[in-house]
């Protein structure tokens, strides 16, 4: 079995929050493995949670209850192999948390908790993505790429922030990959190198995922989740 902890506060009436149920059920059925998936309040997250779980997705519906826990949990997760998801506002946290402590970037902040940062990395879009679909590229040899089996996919979106485009360069000054643009080559999706999945997307896979027909990225995390349970009851 496996444990996925979904950090967020989950509303019933959100529809992406139910979305992400459903999408992860149907890549645990698909693939065949027992999971457990858990919402885990961002204002109680603590040190213990990476001893009961597989792997964290970064739900979307922001702003968290609790931003600072969550980049702290974002940070564990991405220096310590712990497989790792975020979609819309989770995609943005990932940023955040990359610049903050992998580029050495103090201050960077969401332009939604903190309008006047003098170090926004996530701004509002000039246009607004929600309800969109747009067609996005995605790099060759990257994680995305082999998880879709294509260059390229049509996804939907339901923010209305992104990487702030003054912030682009620098956020690729680091090992932290670009893999996936829109036409515009506005960043969409995120990856780090070496890692068993860190992977955020601004837009929202789990809208897209149906029974016996699973997103193919959630299905690529819930696989990283299998094999990290799996590793750990050799190291047992």
């Amino acid at each position: 079995m496996i444990r996925i902890a979904v950090l967020g506060e989950f509303n019933p009436e959100n529809s992406n929050h139910t979305a992400t149920n459903a999408a992860l059920r149907h890549a645990a059925d698909r693939i065949g493995v027992e999971a457990a998936t858990a919402w885990v309040r961002t204002d109680v997250l603590e040190d213990a949670l990476f001893g009961h779980f597989s792997a964290i997705f970064v739900a979307p519906g922001t702003p968290y209850a609790d931003p600072e826990k969550t980049l702290a949990t974002i940070r564990f997760a991405r220096e310590n192999g712990v497989p790792c998801f975020g979609t819309c506002g989770g995609f943005q946290h990932m940023v955040i948390e990359y610049a903050r402590n992998a580029l050495g970037v103090a201050g960077a902040a969401h332009a939604e908790d903190t309008p006047d940062a003098a170090d926004a990395f996530i701004t509002p879009l000039a246009c607004s993505l929600r309800g969109r679909s747009m067609t996005l590229t995605f790099v060759n040899d990257s994680q995305v790429a082999a998880a879709y089996g294509s260059s390229s996919a049509t996804e939907q979106y339901y923010c209305s922030f992104g990487v702030n485009p003054e912030r682009v360069a620098q956020l690729k000054s680091g090992p932290l990959r670009v893999t996936g643009a829109d036409a515009e080559g506005e960043v969409r999706v995120i990856e780090l190198p070496g890692h068993p999945f860190y992977v955020g997307t601004l837009f929202l896979p789990q809208a897209r995922s149906l029974p016996g027909k699973p997103h193919p990225l959630v299905s690529a995390f819930v696989r990283a989740a299998v094999a990290r349970e799996r590793r750990r009851a050799e190291a047992r």
